[in-house]
């Protein structure tokens, strides 16, 4: 799913807003997460996972091409460690 396809899913489900509303709404909650994140703060949704950042050290990597070392810099990853609840209904057994 895509965030255009969330949008029409969040529209479809609540008639009385309109899509471009949804769509503002969406982007503010994804913009204060990556806000967040920037300024090296957790953001935990109970129930969903939480976002953070891992920072990666320098490191000495190799061109799998040509088997150089290159000089890999030091990098801040962006990490999700997912929510019980969430862990819990993926592994629920389907009925059926």
């Amino acid at each position: 799913m895509i965030k255009s396809e969330l949008v029409q899913h969040i529209s479809a489900q609540n008639p009385h807003l309109y899509q471009r509303d949804v769509e503002n709404i969406v982007n503010a909650i994804l913009g204060e997460i990556i806000a967040a994140m920037a300024r090296g703060d957790r953001v935990e949704l109970r129930g969903f996972g939480a976002f953070s950042v891992k920072q990666r050290p320098a490191r000495t990597g190799r061109n799998p091409r040509t088997g150089a070392h290159v000089a890999v810099d030091q990098k801040c990853v962006p990490f999700f460690k997912t929510g019980k609840e969430m862990r819990e209904r993926l592994n629920r057994p389907s009925a059926g």
